[in-house]
């Protein structure tokens, strides 16, 4: 008599929807993506114009149109930019989730848990909101670095307008880095920051939506995600 064994079945697992990001944060982080994409790759022409038009200089405003596209998308980075500061204060709980709370406890344990569990390839625990190494990660590479190019680049452009608006504002910044020179080079070399956050930002968020089947490819468009009802959702506190 023959006899079959059958393989065990996993549990049902049982998801709920939950609505994490709100529309604020969303259009920010595509706005952010497409603003950041145009300056960098109007940046790179500026830094190397490598496109040479036919014609007379007086005739031709290849570097002209770069620079005031260029220019534009600045202005457009740092609307978003003041936008989500207003979504960290007065959005939902999940708009702030992550922050570096270094004086706490629970954000270092979460912090070398995230990344133990990213370098040993563990599915470790899900979270609905930032984790301690993504909401690092957002405050250095996002914030940090948005200022200093806010900062670095409306300075710069401040130069062709002496004593003017912008001159006034920020003017500081150019003595403080050491010169026009010097602030041209620490722009560019900021720029380059973002294009490392990428690389990284992309790659995590394919290795989570593997691991967790969250929903978090399609939350920045939607706004939901998904967790198990099971799970209690203890992410996003208040720093």
């Amino acid at each position: 008599m023959n006899s079959t064994t059958r393989a065990p079945v996993a549990p049902r697992v049982t998801y709920e929807r939950i609505y994490v990001w709100q529309w604020g944060v969303r259009a920010f982080h595509w706005i952010n993506a497409a603003a950041i994409s145009v300056l960098f790759a109007t940046g790179l022409y500026i830094a190397d114009p490598f496109l040479s038009a036919n014609g007379e200089a007086y005739d031709v405003f290849v570097m002209a149109r770069i620079r005031q596209i260029h220019f534009a998308a600045a202005f457009v980075f740092a609307v978003a930019f003041v936008w989500r500061m207003y979504f960290f204060w007065f959005g939902n709980r999940y708009a702030r989730s992550g922050f570096p709370a270094v004086w706490k406890r629970k954000w270092w344990s979460d912090l070398v848990r995230q990344a133990t569990d990213y370098l040993t390839l563990n599915v470790g625990h899900g979270h609905l909101g930032h984790n301690a190494l993504a909401g690092l990660a957002y405050t250095l590479f996002v914030i940090g670095l948005g200022w200093c190019q806010i900062l670095t680049g409306f300075a710069l452009y401040s130069e062709s307008n002496p004593g003017g608006f912008w001159d006034g504002l920020v003017g500081w910044v150019i003595p403080l880095c050491g010169g026009s020179l010097r602030t041209h080079m620490a722009h560019h070399l900021f720029a380059w920051g973002f294009v490392v956050f990428a690389i990284v930002h992309v790659y995590i968020v394919l290795l989570d939506s593997r691991q967790y089947r969250n929903g978090l490819i399609g939350s920045m468009i939607t706004g939901f995600k998904f967790k198990p009802v099971e799970r209690r959702d203890d992410d996003g506190a208040k720093p």
